[in-house]
């Protein structure tokens, strides 16, 4: 097989002098990295090595392919992975509806070719030595992978949530990943001309092949420690105040501990931000911060968590109202003493003996004379029960 672009030109000058001004650069973009990340980020640029982001949803992973780009003025291509994809969305495909017009149109030349042909096989043949007209350049439909191999300028890819994709899709990638080339078998191998930033990010979904992660630099980026977080929301300019969004920063965080079935993402965290700041709140509260949950909660039964955690976490000496029920505003009227779920009523019923020394109680404890347990015969037990013959 040919290789289609066999010469690689020389790469740019290096995106980044230092892992600081990795920092920088993507500070001036909006998108605050720690040394660990810009690290990570650094060598991707060095190495030619694509760089695998894994973790929870809404952490910053796709926004960081986002920001490479803008920050080193690359050109952003994005493959979004999904299940059942193929590689021809990946790749490339054939534009079926160009060489069928290009057919129609050349129909009187390729009657020239097999018009002295003595027999079908010949005829065959003879169009066969043409068959690369049809399936050339010209034909070829790039899809994000060879777009990117192709680019005359050097790019940067985005592979977005490939966890959601199938396994067969991760062996197409291999060959990209790894020699950074796309083996196309009806033309032949075309080797990148500007190596492209490739990253790679997964939510964790499914275990990803281990010759994948192998041919990737690896980091798994998780939720931003306190102040950091704090220093993201500030920088997003949201108009909420600096003590409000610290206190934000909190109950968020209070939200994420409570095994929701999907935890506050940062970005939801900025949208909570800018929402209270629309509202003109001045002052945290449950009351606001309830009537707004649905920012960041998203699922019936995580709301109801976070409506009955809301009010501790604003204030954890807060004393929770009896009127919503089980703290979630759905009072049921139940155990007007003041016992909510019951459980002291359960702890008096639980007395010894209670029940007598039928159920094995201590006699006295709740009756002063146990009930006599009464004798039954072996006649009475035959009339009760009836006493069945085997049928063999």
């Amino acid at each position: 097989m040919s290789s289609v672009s066999d010469e690689t030109q020389l790469d740019p000058a290096p995106a980044f002098d230092s892992v600081d001004d990795v920092i920088d650069a993507l500070r001036e973009q909006g998108y605050i990295a720690d040394t660990r990340l810009a690290t990570t980020v650094f060598l991707l640029t060095r190495l030619d090595k694509p760089l695998l982001l894994e973790g929870p949803a809404g952490v910053g992973k796709t926004e960081l392919a986002k920001v490479l780009a803008l920050a080193t003025g690359r050109r952003l291509l994005r493959l979004q992975c999904y299940e059942g994809q193929d590689e021809t969305k990946a790749l490339y495909e054939w534009d079926y509806g160009k060489q069928l017009m290009y057919t129609q149109i050349l129909r009187e030349k390729i009657g020239q070719v097999v018009e002295d042909a003595p027999d079908l096989t010949t005829a065959v043949e003879r169009i066969g030595e043409n068959e690369s007209v049809f399936f050339s350049e010209r034909f070829l439909a790039p899809r994000p992978l060879l777009e990117a191999i192709r680019s005359e300028q050097p790019v940067v890819l985005l592979i977005d949530e490939v966890d959601r994709a199938d396994e067969a899709l991760e062996a197409v990638l291999l060959e990209t990943l790894g020699e950074f080339q796309i083996s196309v078998p009806e033309i032949g191998t075309f080797v990148a001309k500007q190596r492209p930033y490739v990253l790679l990010t997964s939510n964790n979904t499914r275990d990803l092949a281990a010759a994948l992660k192998r041919r990737c630099l690896h980091m798994f980026l998780d939720y931003p420690a306190a102040e950091r977080e704090l220093e993201i929301v500030r920088s997003k300019k949201t108009g909420l105040s600096d003590a409000l969004a610290e206190e934000l920063v909190g109950v968020v965080r209070g939200l994420r501990e409570l095994e929701l079935r999907k935890a506050p993402s940062i970005s939801e965290t900025i949208d909570w931000a800018r929402t209270l700041a629309v509202l003109g709140v001045e002052e945290l509260n449950s009351q606001i911060l309830s009537d707004t949950v649905s920012v960041v909660v998203k699922y019936d039964k995580d709301v109801t968590k976070a409506l009955g955690a809301l009010p501790r976490l604003v204030d954890p000496n807060a004393e929770i109202s009896d009127e919503h029920g089980h703290g979630h505003g759905h009072g049921h009227g139940h155990e007007p003493d003041g016992d909510v779920d019951g459980r002291a009523k359960r702890a008096g019923k639980d007395t010894a003996g209670r029940h007598g020394s039928v159920y094995g109680g201590t006699p006295g404890a709740a009756q002063q004379t146990p009930t006599p347990v009464r004798a039954v015969t072996p006649g009475q037990g035959e009339r009760s029960f009836g006493r069945r013959k085997r049928p063999f």
